[in-house]
């Protein structure tokens, strides 16, 4: 579930992206090639940022411990002769790879879909700018700023049987994050279903902040901002303090 996921959004997203541009491409036609990249991938980051990723973490966050809640297994998986931290790294870092997977996959369909739009409507001029490297930053980043939410919601996932629970926390907390950093909120970097929103927000500012009307804007890409360090020192603390709580539940 959680893998198919990870391949078909970026996939269905980038193709409904590609068919409005194709369609509309005479509306289109007089924009230079780098604002046609910044429309076309913007109209994704954007809501990747607010809502899409965290909700994704969310559903595969727990897609990836489902089996063992319906079969009732935990305590079997963790009696096997296994390091039982091999058992819990290895669940985490299968979502780990599913979130990276899909936002490679996102970069990929990107660049690929835009350049076959250059290729069968030669008047949209993606051919005239590279944004292989900015997209490349940009959807790192916005991996790196997922991993704070990405260990709160597989703890949650690991406590709770059901996939309410950790869908309710998790998409109240990712309103409330979308809320407190689209109002700019001095301290939402502290808040972890913030990070998505608040990256994407630093590109849009650092794009402003380099327009010219007259010259092609330089977007550069500061990747280890303050969100960045506090999303990942999240993923670290959860990730060793929920091993404790699954170890000590297990054995109940």
């Amino acid at each position: 579930m959680g893998f198919w996921s990870s391949v078909l959004l970026p996939l269905v997203l980038c193709l409904l992206l590609f068919i409005g541009f194709f369609n509309h491409s005479d509306k289109l036609s007089h924009s230079p090639g780098m604002m046609l990249w910044l429309q076309f991938a913007g109209a994704i980051l954007g809501i990747m940022g607010s809502l899409i990723l965290p909700m994704l973490i969310v559903f595969i966050a727990y897609s990836v411990n489902s089996i063992e809640h319906k079969a009732d297994t935990w305590k079997t998986l963790f009696s096997l002769p296994i390091s039982k931290l091999s058992v819990y790294s290895a669940k985490y870092f299968y979502a780990f790879f599913l979130v990276l997977l899909c936002l490679l996959l996102f970069v990929l369909f990107t660049l690929g879909f835009g350049n076959l739009l250059g290729v069968l409507k030669p008047e949209l001029k993606f051919s005239e700018y590279n944004v292989a490297s900015l997209l490349t930053k940009v959807y790192f980043k916005l991996f790196l700023s997922s991993l704070g939410i990405l260990s709160i919601q597989f703890l949650l996932s690991l406590l709770f049987r059901d996939f309410l629970k950790p869908m309710g926390i998790g998409f109240v907390c990712t309103i409330t994050g979308v809320i407190l950093a689209g109002n700019g909120w001095t301290y939402a970097y502290l808040f972890p279903y913030s990070h998505p929103m608040l990256a994407i927000k630093a590109m849009e500012e650092g794009l402003k902040n380099n327009s010219q009307p007259t010259a092609t804007p330089q977007i550069t890409i500061d990747l280890f901002t303050q969100e960045i360090w506090v999303s990942l020192a999240v993923a670290i603390v959860i990730f060793i303090a929920g091993y404790f709580i699954v170890l000590k539940k297990s054995v109940k």
